[in-house]
């Protein structure tokens, strides 16, 4: 694959880092964004070749000078990797509407807006790549991350609409839905709304102590992640969407075969309103 130039989201920890990282070691030139000046240095000392800027994408009116000034400096970007985002925890009757907005604000309106920076740009060159990383958890459910499930499942629905829409101008959009791997998201970067109904605890504090637990030990690892986006990367025809990690491919089969027996059981009242 040729060298390419990289637009990454959040790419001073987890799977930003990973991916910038090994994007820097295949030849590519890789901008990075950060929220603040200390993770900009930080980041400047990790992977001193990486182009850091800041960048906030709740920001929404600045991110397209963000990109701007990305490219008069760097020149034409082909590959946005839409990363930044985190992760909410907390029953949905406990848990604040204000948390929900922040959450929707990162994860859903943030990368869209990141995204429609780009999509003028990459439709007048006939090509690029959008990767909007969302998760298993936008094609699957789990008690507690209502939140966090609705975000990525409104991702995912826009990438396949993104990606229908820009298919005509030779411009990829992938959603990469990640499992569990080992990075902050269930520890640091992860935000959780304090209990105060007794009725969920036999429900959900063994969910939250086993996500506790398990923080930093996951199956998944991000330097392999990195590799397969790589790979992705350099695809003529790459999928709508890419699943990575066994666990993923595990809860999603089973939703998909759980939705089918539904179907099938339902079918006489489904097709009972045509008329």
């Amino acid at each position: 694959m040729s060298s390419k130039t990289f637009f990454i989201t959040g790419a001073n920890s987890g799977f930003g880092l990973a991916i910038a990282t090994a994007a820097m070691e295949a030849g590519h030139t890789v901008i990075g964004t950060v929220r603040s000046e200390g993770s900009r240095e930080a980041l400047a000392k990790t992977l001193p070749e990486l182009h850091p800027v800041l960048c906030d994408v709740t920001k929404f009116d600045r991110i397209p000078d963000v990109v701007q000034q990305a490219e008069d400096e760097h020149g034409p970007i082909d590959v946005l990797i839409n990363n930044a985002g985190y992760g909410h925890e907390g029953v949905l009757e406990e848990s604040p509407l204000e948390e929900m907005r922040r959450q929707f604000d990162v994860n859903v309106f943030g990368a869209v807006a990141v995204a429609k920076a780009f999509l003028p740009r990459f439709r007048e060159r006939r090509r690029g790549f959008i990767v909007n990383v969302t998760s298993m958890g936008g094609m699957i459910t789990m008690p507690g991350i209502a939140y966090y499930c609705g975000s990525k499942f409104a991702l995912q629905g826009i990438s396949e609409v993104m990606r229908s829409e820009m298919v005509p101008f030779g411009v990829h959009v992938t959603t990469l839905c990640p499992g569990s791997f080992r990075t902050d998201w269930a520890g640091r970067s992860m935000v959780r709304t304090d209990r105060s109904i007794a009725d969920y605890d036999s429900l959900f504090d063994p969910i939250r102590e086993a996500r506790q637990a398990v923080s930093g030990k996951q199956l998944g690892d991000p330097q392999k992640l990195a590799a397969a986006v790589l790979t992705l990367i350099g695809l003529d025809n790459p999928p709508p969407q890419l699943l990575l990690g066994s666990d993923a491919l595990k809860h999603v089969t089973a939703r998909i075969e759980r939705l089918q027996q539904e179907l099938e059981a339902w079918k006489a009242l489904t097709v009972s309103t045509d008329g």
